[in-house]
């Protein structure tokens, strides 16, 4: 007997690394000041000591039960941009410039062609966020994961000036709330999904008309990272009073999040576009409106609030940034929380 025989094989780990290698290398900082293989990643933070006070801000999550669609569409290369966004957007949302991203795979048999797959995904959310990848951990888990299963989690830290922090202190009556496009269901309310939605291959190869792809390229779309959107707002010269990623909970969890108490948000259901899945999801699931928009983000993905006079120039900083947005709402006195109208 041997560490083989017993479900783990040393050797395709080796392979795994040998062939993620180039995608890693692809995310890489000046900062990075160690080599992927180490048992730790170091980064330099000598470039941030200017800052005023330095603030160290961390963010962790994984892909949830959007991994069985991958699974069953045997398409591995893209579930890693959920991963990272998830972690990424949320210290976006502090204001935070992210610096860099740590995967975590466990699977129940390595597969280093398909786990090369999974961290290209997880390198491809990194560049598109700006953190380096420096580091991560395959463990391979037999009897604890089917074969063919395998789950992915994440950890990210950023920096921030602790002044340039995003609070929601500086919220005010008056303030207009300008919503960013999702490109889609993102990484939460699968598990809704999976039951709404036939889990079959051909299920999900069926195209629809309202459905720019088949219904399983739609529901695997990546999770939208807002990270430069953020950032050309605030190199607009605009300050970002409060800011929300709209993940697990909804509107109705996640934007009581950005306020302080006394401010209430107000949004207007007819100020931005619905993607038909969650027209479909819906109707199909007979889900109501209130539900939806208690586990869904229907077309939004992340929330900014500023001044009325700074609103041209955030919605003409996020076109420039590639991304869509829409001005939903306002800020008005009142118990913190949310109305939809």
């Amino acid at each position: 007997m041997d560490y083989k025989k017993a479900g783990v094989d040393i050797e395709a780990g080796y392979r795994a690394v040998s062939l993620m290698k180039e995608h890693i290398e692809s995310t890489m900082r000046p900062e990075v000041l160690t080599d992927i293989g180490g048992f730790s990643g170091a980064f330099s933070m000598k470039r941030f000591m200017e800052m005023e006070e330095p603030t160290l801000v961390s963010g962790t999550d994984g892909v949830g039960t959007k991994l069985k669609l991958a699974f069953l569409m045997e398409k591995h290369d893209t579930i890693g941009i959920d991963c990272v966004a998830m972690c990424v957007n949320d210290i976006a949302c502090a204001g935070g410039e992210p610096l860099f991203f740590l995967d975590y795979i466990a699977c129940g048999k390595n597969d280093p062609e398909k786990i090369a797959r999974i961290v290209k995904g997880v390198s491809d959310g990194c560049r598109q966020s700006g953190a380096a990848l420096i580091g991560g951990e395959t463990a391979e888990m037999p009897g604890f994961y089917p074969a063919d299963e395998y789950d992915l989690a994440g950890f990210s830290v950023g920096i921030v000036d602790k002044k340039d922090m995003i609070t929601g202190q500086n919220l005010r009556a008056g303030d207009v709330l300008v919503g960013i496009a999702s490109s889609g269901i993102h990484s939460n309310g699968y598990s809704l999904v999976r039951q709404v939605f036939a889990m079959s291959k051909d299920a999900l190869s069926r195209t629809y008309e309202s459905l720019s792809g088949t219904l399983g390229e739609t529901l695997l779309t990546p999770t939208k990272i807002y990270v430069r959107a953020l950032r050309a707002i605030r190199e607009a010269d605009v300050e970002i009073k409060a800011c929300s990623h709209i993940t697990g909970g909804g509107f109705y969890e996640n934007i009581p999040r950005m306020l302080k108490e006394g401010t209430h948000a107000v949004i207007n259901k007819n100020s931005f576009f619905v993607p038909p899945i969650f027209e479909m999801l819906a109707k199909d699931g007979n889900v109501s409106e209130e539900a939806m928009y208690n586990t869904y983000n229907m077309g939004v993905g992340m929330v900014v609030a500023v001044s009325k006079q700074d609103v041209d120039k955030a919605v003409q900083a996020i076109r420039s940034a590639g991304e869509t947005p829409y001005a939903i709402g306002e800020i008005t006195d009142g118990k913190k929380g949310i109305t939809l109208k």
